[in-house]
């Protein structure tokens, strides 16, 4: 059972599934479904349109550059059945998926740090920009009456200390 991509939008295409377009000089495209194959005719480019794969590895959405994507390549080299060696690729195949699941992972939260420190400073900009929004006129009025009784009634305990130091 081999597992194809599709032509347009790098989808895994299953057997028994999606379409095939024959070209007059007997090119074969795979492709996952119709909409694919449509836009494949019409000649559009799948780096342009953003549901493709080619646009989020052209956009820096995807990882692009990793020595894993070697192991995905075909190869044509006819192999005489060997158990042993079926089993050792099998295995093999385990560890470059959580190898590459780990890379992707590292990938993906180094490009939302630099999501999240720009949301930072948005968000600051924003708090200062409408401060007086987030004060309102009540709140700073009754902090300063406050102000004002704290310093009336230091005074007047100062005041009394004043008179028995004349006497």
């Amino acid at each position: 059972m081999r597992v194809e991509r599709c032509y347009f939008c790098s989808s895994p295409v299953y057997p028994g599934h999606g379409i095939q377009f024959v070209r007059n000089d007997c090119k074969i495209f795979r492709f996952c479904r119709s909409k694919c194959k449509k836009m494949f005719i019409r000649k559009k480019n799948p780096r342009k349109l953003k549901w493709t794969k080619g646009f989020r590895k052209a956009a820096g959405k995807e990882l692009t550059v990793d020595s894993a994507f070697e192991f995905e390549k075909r190869r044509n080299v006819p192999v005489q059945y060997n158990r042993e060696l079926w089993q050792e690729t099998i295995e093999a195949m385990k560890k470059v998926s959580d190898i590459r699941k780990k890379r992707e992972a590292c990938f993906i939260s180094q490009r939302l740090k630099k999501g999240k420190v720009l949301q930072k400073e948005q968000d600051l900009k924003e708090v200062q920009r409408d401060l007086c929004l987030i004060r309102s006129i009540a709140a700073t009025s009754k902090t300063k009456t406050k102000q004002e009784e704290m310093k009336t009634e230091t005074m007047e305990e100062d005041q009394p200390e004043k008179l028995i130091e004349e006497n």
